[in-house]
C-alpha cells in the first residue's frame, strides 16, 4: 500500500472514528490503554449525524404499498410478437454452428429482454431462455417448473425453425409483491 493510500485510509478511519481496519504496525497515533504483546484493541463509534460528507446517502425508501396483485397484467400477445420479430430477425438466413448459436442465443436473450423491459410494466421481474439447437430428423421435448401464482405470473413462448435450426424462446414473468 502506497503512503498516500496509507494516510487517505487513515484519515478516513480517523474521521468515522475506526482504526480497526489498519494493521497493528501502521497505528501510531492511536494509544491503546491495555496493550498485551501482539494485540491491539480498538474501539469504533460514529460521529454527529450530518458530519459524513464523504459517505454516499442511499436513495429515498419508499414506504410498503401493501399491494398484492399486478394493477395491470402481463402482455402476453405483445411479448410473443416480440418473440417472434427478435428471432425471426436474427435467425431467418442463419445456417446451424455451434459456437456461433452459443453467441447468437446470448445476444437473442438480451435483446427480448431490453425489448420487454421497454414495455415498462410495474413489478414483473422478466426471465428469458432462448435454446438453439440443429435440425437434423431429431425430435426434442423442452420442459419446465415453475413454483408461482397463476392469479398473477405468466409466460411467453415461440418457436422459430429454417432449414438448418430451430429456436424456442420463453419469456417468463414472475410478479414481485
Amino acid at each position: 500500500m502506497s503512503d498516500a493510500a496509507k494516510d487517505k485510509a487513515a484519515r478516513l478511519l480517523k474521521k468515522r472514528g475506526s482504526i480497526s481496519s489498519l494493521g497493528s504496525h501502521e497505528v501510531k497515533a492511536k494509544e491503546t490503554t491495555y496493550k498485551n504483546k501482539d494485540s491491539l484493541s480498538t474501539v469504533s463509534y460514529i460521529d454527529e449525524p450530518g458530519h459524513h460528507e464523504d459517505i454516499p446517502r442511499p436513495a429515498v425508501q419508499m414506504e410498503n404499498t401493501y399491494q398484492l396483485g399486478p394493477a395491470k397484467r402481463f402482455p402476453v400477445a405483445t411479448v410473443n410478437n416480440i418473440l417472434k420479430d427478435v428471432l425471426t430477425s436474427y435467425l431467418q438466413e442463419e445456417k446451424y454452428d455451434g459456437d456461433l448459436c452459443r453467441q447468437m442465443t446470448k445476444t437473442i436473450s438480451e435483446v427480448v429482454k431490453a425489448r420487454v423491459k421497454d414495455l415498462m410494466i410495474p413489478r414483473y421481474k422478466i426471465i428469458v431462455l432462448i435454446n438453439i439447437g440443429q435440425l437434423n430428423e431429431q425430435n426434442m421435448k423442452f420442459g419446465s417448473r415453475c413454483l408461482w401464482d397463476p392469479a398473477s405470473d405468466t409466460f411467453s413462448s415461440f418457436t422459430f425453425k429454417n432449414n438448418s435450426l430451430f429456436a424456442v424462446a420463453n419469456v417468463y414473468a414472475v410478479y414481485f409483491e
